[in-house]
């Protein structure tokens, strides 16, 4: 009976291997990704839960570096040169911090995007940052939420939403000049192909 009852499992555990199953995670992970201008901006983290807690000032003190999220350090990455906290920040992925107050965060991009949550956190390896103001929400996130908002050709807001706490950074695109001069040598790339097509 004890083998038939480990067989059992070890059966039910193939198959659910084979299904790509995993335990629900305390704080899921997700990828956010927003085009703007010629490339994409990405953003990797982990979202805790409320769960009945006191978040900020509670769970995420006030005047300390927080790592953004839950688990590894959040990761934000670049398509292009973009301009952040009134900083021109070169392509690439960089680590996202967050040092919050009662009324306002401070925003921080770190070169060091490999990191354990804040732990590692060294200051001097910080890129860029903005202080933004904290935004009361009528409606409860329960679930930690980094999105972007108000899109246009050339801006976005990277929006942080959990609890009844909101703020909103802008991201805008550097060196605009270049950027249409790109855009112009895509669009004549584009009607060559386009044409080729057609003689096909």
């Amino acid at each position: 009976m004890k083998k038939l009852a480990i067989a059992c499992m070890m059966s039910f555990g193939m198959l659910l291997s084979a299904q790509n199953y995993n335990l629900p995670a305390a704080s899921p992970k997700q990828t956010v990704m927003q085009q703007l201008s010629i490339s994409n901006i990405t953003v990797e983290y982990g979202r805790p839960a409320v769960k009945g807690r006191s978040i900020f000032g509670g769970l995420v003190p006030f005047d300390k570096v927080w790592r953004a999220g839950a688990n590894g350090t959040t990761k934000v990455s670049f398509g292009q040169d973009f301009v952040f906290g009134g900083k021109i920040v070169k392509k690439g992925t960089y680590g996202l911090f967050i040092i919050p107050k009662s009324n306002e965060w401070e925003i921080i991009l770190n070169s060091d995007a490999d990191g354990w949550g804040a732990y590692a956190y060294d200051e001097k390896k910080n890129v860029a940052s903005t202080m933004v103001p904290v935004m009361k929400s009528m409606e409860m996130q329960e679930w930690f939420k980094i999105d972007f908002e108000n899109l246009s050709e050339e801006k976005v807001m990277m929006t942080f939403n959990w609890d009844k706490t909101k703020v909103a950074v802008p991201i805008m695109v550097a060196n605009p000049a270049e950027i249409s001069k790109i855009i112009d040598k895509l669009k004549e790339i584009k009607k060559v192909n386009d044409d080729m097509s057609k003689m096909k």
